[in-house]
């Protein structure tokens, strides 16, 4: 019998229409979008279902809108008898709907931290403009060293921010020095760097300026252990206790996602199928290259109505 892990996206799994399906299908999603839609005083739905796409790309909207289509997408696997999970994780942004799903924090407490996590982000990167780049088939300490060198020669910070899979991962940071760590890893072998189109340096020390700010928030939001262990980015570890989980969320502005290491981390625990629940399969495919063999299943591409149904026949926590 399987070990499940459910998995939460960030940033980057967000797409016009994502949720509608699930929405007009499942009173328990529908109920999501609209206890959310009551708590910020504006159609987070409509933003989902409509668009514009670029009104959805904005920071300050991408966070609350994937945060609550994730957890509508939940409610209506849980409609379909969907069991509880062994543990669950998040990536970046995905944390905080990991510890929604968990039961560590309400809905609507939750969706608060997103929305003020969402416009700090905006504002730090407004204060310190940077950016981001992936890099693919590299080894990490290559492409940390490369940080490290371009940070010491122009004094500005670039860091690596996630550590997505094996040979893939993204660097963050000042314009300047991203550009000269992306040139020394070009000069390393580097084949393949890409740009990101964000306008803000993710999980770099760009963010520092507002993780005050974003620390009272946390601390003002009720929290509770979780019901099962959800998995940290920074620690790669459950987080035990609630001001280890207020420690998490703040630290995650400025520190790496080590989302290798998570998957690697819960594999060895025994997980053996990990569920992404979300709008695309980005994580899907990124545990498929960290633990190859091990099965991955994605709300993208299920059937809600009915591949649910033979899935949950083989699903145990």
């Amino acid at each position: 019998m399987a070990q499940t892990a459910l998995i939460f996206p960030g940033q980057g799994s967000q797409q016009v229409g994502m949720g509608r399906d699930a929405a007009d299908a499942y009173a328990q999603a529908r109920q999501v979008y609209e206890q959310a839609d009551e708590a910020l005083g504006l159609s987070i739905a409509h933003l989902c279902f409509e668009g514009p796409e670029a009104t959805l790309n904005d920071t300050v909207n991408t966070q609350p809108a994937l945060f609550v289509t994730c957890l509508a997408l939940l409610r209506a696997q849980e409609a379909e008898g969907l069991p509880s999970p062994a543990m669950v994780a998040g990536h970046s942004l995905g944390e905080l709907t990991a510890l929604v799903a968990a039961g560590a924090m309400d809905l609507t407490d939750g969706l608060r931290l997103v929305v003020e996590r969402g416009r700090l982000m905006k504002l730090a990167g407004e204060r310190n403009p940077g950016s981001m780049a992936a890099v693919f088939k590299m080894e990490d300490e290559e492409v940390a060293r490369a940080c490290q060198e371009a940070s010491s020669e122009t004094g500005q910070p670039v860091q690596i921010a996630n550590t997505n899979a094996p040979g893939q991962v993204v660097i963050s940071g000042d314009k300047t020095a991203l550009a000269r760590a992306i040139e020394l890893l070009r000069e390393q072998g580097a084949r393949r760097i890409v740009p990101l189109a964000v306008s803000i340096a993710a999980h770099s020390p760009l963010m520092a300026s507002v993780v005050k700010e974003y620390r009272a928030a946390v601390d003002a939001t009720p929290l509770r252990l979780p019901t099962v262990p959800v998995v940290g980015n920074i620690s790669a570890r459950p987080m035990l206790t609630v001001d280890e989980i207020r420690d998490e969320l703040t630290g995650q502005l400025t520190c790496p996602v080590r989302w290798t290491a998570s998957v690697q981390w819960m594999a060895a625990q025994g997980v053996t199928r990990f569920v992404e629940v979300g709008p695309k399969d980005v994580l899907a495919k990124l545990v498929q290259r960290i633990a190859p063999g091990i099965e991955t299943v994605s709300a993208a591409i299920l059937n809600m109505t009915g591949r649910w149904r033979a899935l949950l026949e083989n699903t145990a926590t």
